[in-house]
């Protein structure tokens, strides 16, 4: 994992706090969300290079603070691994993934602070599907919009004040509208996307662009619920457990209740 210096997170700091001057929610009439392809909850590589990704993109100006450094080694990395790859807003291991950009500076430069996304993939869960479907979505479908004061949009948010930090990732695209009679009134015509058209390729192709965005939705997912598998095997255990307790309770007590008549 390579480090990032201070100046680009600081750098990436600032671009993504002009997301402030968003709107406050998403379009729900938007396109239709794409599943996230994060199926497999314990793919323990997968949500490593989340973790990185998290860490070089996001934490630069949005926090976790309902997490801490040390439980990533619940995904396989190690105390060496997170001080020497990881660890860029904080000292010790043990402590919270807190916003390199303190937040005194960002409420005084911006007038509040980017928000934190804890649990960010599981807040966006009341929208149109599930709240992974719908950032895996998001984070694909930005495009370049010269009337936004970032120079971007986004397709499922529209009119978005976040820039798009992945862009050299994906690269740019742009969007395509085409003009058609309006359902309910045919004498107006209204704009319809057709689709996306590539405007300057990035590090990745599609294929690649998109398991990478996969890779980080399922470390948001991780992160708002960590102990998530655990949950769900301790469920199904005491599922078996009740299931085996109750079959000779309901003997017993049959057998109490018909011993008078036999």
């Amino acid at each position: 994992m390579k480090k990032l210096s201070f100046v680009r997170l600081s750098g990436l700091a600032a671009i993504c706090a002009i997301g402030l001057m968003a709107p406050a929610h998403a379009n729900e009439g938007g396109p239709a969300l794409d599943r996230a392809p994060i199926e497999k909850a314990t793919d323990i590589q997968a949500l490593q290079r989340g973790a990185k990704l998290f860490v070089n993109y996001c934490l630069s100006c949005h926090g976790a603070q309902s997490m801490r450094y040390n439980r990533l080694k619940d995904i396989g990395l190690t105390d060496e691994q997170i001080k020497g790859n990881l660890l860029f807003t904080a000292e010790k291991v043990g402590e919270l993934m807190t916003v390199s950009m303190p937040r005194k500076d960002a409420k005084e430069w911006f007038g509040a602070a980017p928000p934190d996304l804890s649990v960010i993939a599981r807040s966006r869960g009341s929208e149109a599907g599930s709240g992974a479907d719908w950032l895996y979505t998001y984070l694909r479908t930005f495009y370049r919009d010269s009337s936004r004061p970032t120079g971007w949009n986004n397709m499922i948010f529209p009119n978005v004040g976040m820039p798009h930090v992945l862009w050299d990732l994906q690269g740019e695209q742009r969007a395509k509208f085409a003009k058609v009679p309006d359902a309910h009134d045919k004498t107006k015509m209204v704009e319809v996307f057709e689709g996306f058209e590539v405007a300057k390729p990035g590090k990745l192709n599609k294929l690649d662009y998109d398991r990478t965005v996969g890779d980080l939705v399922g470390f948001l997912v991780w992160m708002g619920e960590p102990d998530a598998a655990y949950r769900k095997q301790l469920g199904v255990l005491v599922m078996i457990f009740l299931g085996l307790f109750l079959l000779p309770c309901a003997w017993w007590l049959n057998r109490s209740y018909w011993k008078d008549l036999h």
